[in-house]
């Protein structure tokens, strides 16, 4: 990605394996990527019980910034990790660029 407010990014298959990532050192990369894989599915259940219509993204904000969560297709969750001063639009618009380029190679 081109954000330098991105700090990693994780490209996790629907049933929560890391298919590509960028993580910070540390990071528990098969942890991470099943509860990614675990929110998108709650948050989609969610969206539908509220009726709120396809979902799109999922945010997690906490004191020291985001994590963000995209559908990449129907078969893969785009993952960004974010600072909490990043552009979020900037960061949105990078993901989602991101995420179509992922569904088409999947």
């Amino acid at each position: 990605s081109n954000t330098p407010d991105l700090q990693g990014a994780a490209a996790v298959s629907m049933d929560g394996l890391i298919l590509a990532s960028v993580l910070p050192a540390g990071t528990d990369e098969d942890r991470v990527s099943a509860m990614a894989a675990a929110l998108l599915s709650l948050g989609e259940r969610t969206a539908q019980e509220l009726q709120r219509g396809t979902l799109e993204q999922v945010y997690v904000k906490g004191d020291q910034g985001y994590i963000i969560l995209m559908q990449a297709g129907g078969e893969a969750v785009l993952e960004g990790i974010a600072g909490g001063s990043a552009k979020l639009g900037m960061v949105l618009l990078d993901m989602k660029r991101a995420a179509a380029e992922l569904a088409r190679l999947l």
